[in-house]
């Protein structure tokens, strides 16, 4: 299927990245974004300016290629449920998306097959929270539209409670864990299934989004088992054909919990590019393709740190210290090709490489100290 016509809804640094991947195998790609600056827009061979929440928007987008995918779950699904009808392959499927999209109905579905996840109550409103009082401390999470942090609100007491949602939503129960670990899976159409290492993140303490990862992640070979078959297992149960970034924490039992899954290429395998010998990207064009899925062996330790803009800055973007970032040996920046800033806003990622995490340890803190993205 190499000479497929293929689309990617969305233009962000996801599908950007998708591209570069792509350029190699000489892919016929078409992207679809709302921005018409979107990261993609300079390199996509063909780029067209839409929502990707609109029914005839996506429809029209779509009937005309022969495989569909996505870099963000926030599409129209009945868009591409009806191009499913009709022949073409969307991958992952509109019934992955559609489950995925609702994070109710992702914590139902690990529920009810048997997939370990943390204690949780479903919600309609800050009222319905309310109520539930007694099984703080606790999350509350939207069931639709969160995303990179936003949708989360942590509810320690009932001095909280005014923070609640006031949409319907879910209620998990705080868990306390040791680490968070994320599994990368592909699987292809013919069932053919393959994970990357295990990683560790490091959530920035009040955006809630990764700031920085480390691979291998630092937990024993029973704890790695158990978070590699946990991922395999989810994706196998999905039935997802693509990639599915499962997150995971682990707690000071060695217990293992579903956190939340997501069904394409995610920030916890950005590294990928560089450090192991199959991207997460290429991963992903080999299983909807249909092809032999690559090798995740890593080539050794490795770090990502996510580069993002500097609270107090925002306008056209101006990347500060990457003169020192390019004399450290085996550091590798990924600009994601925004030409404006904003606080906190995903503006690249740097990945490092070295023979220990000891040492990865140490650029990770020297990038943070080094390396801002600030305004003009």
């Amino acid at each position: 299927m190499l000479s497929s016509r293929i689309g990617i809804l969305g233009g962000g640094q996801l599908g950007l990245m998708l591209l570069q991947a792509a350029i190699d195998w000489n892919l016929d790609i078409h992207v679809l974004d709302p921005d018409p600056e979107a990261p993609c827009r300079k390199i996509a061979p063909k780029f067209t300016q839409g929502s990707l929440q609109d029914f005839d928007t996506v429809y029209n987008f779509g009937k005309h290629l022969d495989v569909i995918t996505i870099e963000i779950e926030k599409v129209n699904v009945e868009a591409l449920e009806k191009l499913e009808a009709e022949g073409k392959h969307i991958y992952p499927q509109p019934s992955v998306i559609r489950l995925i999209q609702d994070k109710r109905t992702q914590k139902q579905f690990y529920l009810d097959n048997n997939l370990p996840t943390a204690e949780f109550i479903l919600t309609e409103n800050r009222n319905d929270v309310a109520s539930h009082s007694d099984f703080l401390p606790a999350f509350h999470k939207l069931g639709r539209d969160g995303y990179d942090g936003r949708g989360v609100q942590r509810i320690a007491t009932e001095a909280d409670l005014n923070k609640a949602f006031d949409q319907p939503g879910l209620l998990e129960k705080a868990v306390p864990f040791e680490k968070e670990l994320a599994v990368i899976v592909a699987r292809n159409p013919s069932g053919e299934v393959e994970t990357f290492p295990t990683v560790e993140m490091v959530f920035h303490p009040e955006l809630n989004l990764v700031e920085y990862l480390f691979a291998p992640a630092d937990i024993n070979e029973a704890v790695d088992k158990k978070a590699q078959e946990i991922a395999r297992k989810t994706a196998e149960a999905f039935e997802i054909a693509g990639l599915l970034a499962v997150e995971l924490f682990l707690t000071a039992e060695g217990e293992i919990l579903i956190n939340e899954v997501a069904p394409r290429p995610h920030n916890s395998g950005h590294h990928t590019i560089k450090a192991n010998v199959t991207s997460q990207y290429e991963q992903h064009w080999r299983a909807i393709l249909n092809l032999p899925l690559g090798s995740t062996k890593a080539y050794g330790p490795s770090a990502m740190v996510n580069l993002l803009g500097e609270d107090g800055y925002e306008g056209p973007a101006v990347y500060e210290g990457m003169d020192k970032l390019l004399e450290t040996k085996q550091v590798f920046p990924f600009l994601y090709w925004k030409a404006i800033t904003k606080p906190f806003r995903k503006m690249g990622h740097i990945t490092i490489m070295d023979e220990n995490i000891e040492a990865l340890k140490e650029k990770v803190t020297f990038i943070k100290n080094n390396i801002r993205v600030i305004s003009k």
